[in-house]
């Protein structure tokens, strides 16, 4: 029998034992346009033309441009390596996936009075964001463990007595009952805190794999109004959902061959869904100061979402002659059920700048002979909050961890800029397209951890009769960390991340 008994503890409610953290905010923030392969293979700078089903995503003033009806859909391919350095070390992994870009259609018309020149609904499918990565890195700690992550959980909740064994399954339970942590107790045998069995001092073989699968499909319905040939103007409304996925593994072995020290191994194993949807607005207008010039401004609201986490993790600790190797699960304290939480994340505010110039114009947008345009959008992440779920009776508890996880969303992240560019030439029926995107550092100062990403693109196109054809192929090259625990009162090491990911998108559509 376990040395802290959880006969107690199956029939406890447990206190909050939450699977969100501040990266997770960033994750479901990071949206990228990834509609028709016109758009990809123009670094996806469409903010300030129009013309192109991605207008619903992207600047709907742009749908304006629209007098007849398009339908489309994009398929696409995806592969990537993601190279995690961590204390001196490095490993690779590698995934693919077969995916759906996006598919909606356009219904455009001429207008019927003298100021409306046309006007366009649309309503599409899109997908906006891609979470499918693997993550492996390992290397020798000598300064932290992670289970004083648990340690540090326990100082906050205040708690120095046996409910410690049962009130916090999403670790500092399991870590007590499987011996990675002790008591630490006065002369009167009063707790007054806690210890970790892990010998920092002589070297920890520290190990992180990560697997993450899911998406945000985002449906979207919005309109667009051509007044005068000069002044464009839309809104989309859309409603995003999310799924995600998470797997992780976290070793901790000891670096040496001391069979005394109390401490082999612990390995930490969490397995996280969370799912959801939300609601956001978005809203553009273009203008044609001159025949051969368009800029363009748009403004996405923060997306509101209701989300659900159902997650559960799983402890083995191995403390040799100590108490040997034991087990525990998450579960054993819900009945044998998986843990559940409901609340809110507000994303940031996106704001968006665009210029293009367009090569020998006329008024039949069908028969330009190409443009250059550019994109710079400004994304306050800063702003990111996790919100408590708007149906339920929120305990202090609860407000208290959101609060806290808001408190590192504002130490961690700060606002960046984007800058996107492209151009495309025609030729008779064929274009020849090419772009770049470079994506900001969202992160303050986390360890000289550093995130950024650099997409290049290009791509072909081909209409003719009322049907076209674009293939566009995507080079992305992109920077972030990845933080396996974090400590208020000790060290802890982030582990730089190095990810190339190439993406093939098809779009077919035919107008009608």
């Amino acid at each position: 029998m376990k040395r802290l008994l959880l006969v107690l503890g199956a029939a406890a409610s447990t206190t909050l034992c939450a699977a969100q953290e501040p990266a997770d905010a960033l994750r479901f923030s990071q949206t990228a346009p990834s509609g028709t392969a016109r758009q990809q293979a123009i670094g996806g700078a469409m903010g300030s033309l129009g013309g192109d089903f991605s207008a619903l995503y992207g600047n709907p003033a742009g749908l304006g441009f629209y007098r007849t009806n398009d339908f489309v859909f994009t398929p696409m391919m995806r592969w990537s390596d993601t190279k995690g350095s961590f204390l001196g070390r490095s490993e690779k992994a590698s995934d693919s996936k077969f995916d759906l870009g996006a598919i909606g259609v356009v219904f455009g018309s001429p207008g019927r009075v003298s100021s409306v020149r046309g006007a366009a609904f649309s309503i599409g499918f899109s997908n906006t964001a891609d979470f499918r990565n693997t993550i492996l890195y390992r290397g020798q700690n000598n300064s932290s463990s992670y289970s004083q992550r648990f340690i540090e959980e326990l100082d906050r909740a205040g708690v120095r007595d046996s409910t410690a064994a049962y009130l916090f399954p999403a670790g500092p339970s399991l870590a007590l009952n499987t011996f990675w942590l002790d008591p630490v107790k006065d002369a009167g045998g009063q707790v007054t805190g806690f210890r970790s069995n892990s010998p920092v001092a002589t070297g920890l073989l520290q190990e992180q794999q990560v697997a993450s699968r899911g998406g945000i499909y985002e449906g979207a319905i919005g309109v667009g109004v051509n007044t005068n040939d000069k002044l464009f103007i839309g809104g989309t409304l859309g409603i995003p959902f999310l799924v995600y996925e998470r797997k992780a593994t976290f070793t901790e072995a000891d670096a040496t061959a001391d069979t005394s020290n109390r401490f082999d191994f612990a390995e930490f194993r969490e397995a996280v869904r969370t799912t959801g949807s939300g609601l956001n607005l978005k809203l553009g207008i273009i203008y044609k100061p001159a025949e051969f010039w368009r800029l363009g401004l748009t403004v996405h609201s923060p997306t509101y979402y209701q989300l659900t986490d159902r997650y559960h993790y799983e402890l083995t600790t191995n403390t040799e002659h100590y108490a040997g190797e034991w087990d525990d699960y998450s579960k054993d304290y819900n009945d044998g059920n998986e843990q559940q939480f409901k609340y809110g994340l507000l994303t940031p505010l996106k704001a968006t700048a665009s210029a293009s110039y367009v090569l020998r114009e006329i008024e039949d947008v069908t028969r330009q002979r190409g443009f250059l345009t550019a994109d710079v959008e400004y994304v306050a992440y800063g702003m990111m909050r996790y919100l408590p779920d708007n149906d339920a009776e929120n305990s202090d508890d609860t407000k208290e961890y959101l609060k806290y996880l808001n408190r590192n969303i504002r130490d961690m992240y700060k606002g960046a800029f984007n800058l996107r560019v492209g151009g495309e030439l025609k030729f008779t029926t064929l274009m020849l397209r090419a772009g770049a995107a470079w994506y900001g550092n969202p992160y303050k100062e986390v360890n000289g951890g550093k995130g950024g990403r650099l997409n290049l693109s290009g791509g072909l196109g081909y209409r003719h009769r009322g049907y076209f054809i674009d293939l566009t192929y995507v080079h992305s090259m992109q920077r972030d960390i990845h933080t396996p625990y974090r400590l208020a009162n000790a060290p802890y090491y982030v582990a730089d991340l190095r990810r190339t990911q190439g993406n093939v998108a098809l779009s077919l559509g035919v107008k009608f």
